[in-house]
């Protein structure tokens, strides 16, 4: 997982090696890709501190802060992935999401986020520590915002079957289906085109 340069978003892997770019819309969504719960587990990759700034270094924070998690701020940092990764995919699917859920997200956003500041050379800066639970609170606030917001209908889950990528869909007319137009729209281009070759043969 890294940073697509130039634009908001995550350069991932698929499954056959080949790259490309997603935009979930939101930082909350970024942090999805690290893993999850259940069959999601094997996907794993916040496995200590430096997981979690690496993953900081990645999103759409701007700059990155620097770091400093303790391995507790990394477990909770997994927990409220897991516990976000429910959350926003019951709301894809018109579905309430679980209290025990929400109570996380919750308790997440409860604590100090980061805070911008002007830096001495005039540019955007972090003030005060950067910690792992202050980066929590950053992305449990942008969840509550999501999901209180203008666009918590427009919350999705890639229409690919074998994709589970949650997505904002923030166009304008509100109709994007795929995870990435590099990745799962363009599979579905071709599977629809070999079906309609086989048809006509």
């Amino acid at each position: 997982m890294e940073q697509s340069p130039g634009s908001p978003g995550l350069v991932l892997r698929s499954h056959s090696g080949a790259t490309y770019r997603f935009d979930p819309g939101a930082l909350c969504l970024e942090l999805l890709p690290t893993g999850g719960p259940g069959e999601y587990r094997r996907y794993e990759v916040l496995h200590g501190p430096a997981d979690l700034a690496h993953w900081a270094e990645r999103s759409r924070l701007t700059p990155t802060p620097v770091l400093d998690a303790s391995d507790a701020e990394v477990a909770d940092a997994r927990r409220l992935r897991d516990a976000l990764f429910r959350v926003t995919t019951a709301r894809a699917h018109d579905e309430p999401a679980e209290p025990a859920d929400i109570a996380v997200v919750n308790a997440a956003a409860a604590h100090p986020p980061l805070v911008p500041a002007v830096g001495p050379d005039g540019e955007r800066a972090w003030a005060g520590p950067a910690d792992g639970t202050r980066l929590l609170a950053t992305v449990a606030r942008d969840a509550v915002d999501l999901l209180t917001g203008p666009f918590a209908h427009r919350i999705r889950t890639c229409s690919a079957g074998d994709c589970a990528l949650v997505y904002v869909d923030t166009s304008r007319p509100g109709r994007r289906r795929w995870c990435s137009m590099e990745h799962c729209g363009n599979r579905h281009k071709v599977r629809t085109l070999r079906a309609r070759r086989s048809e006509e043969s």
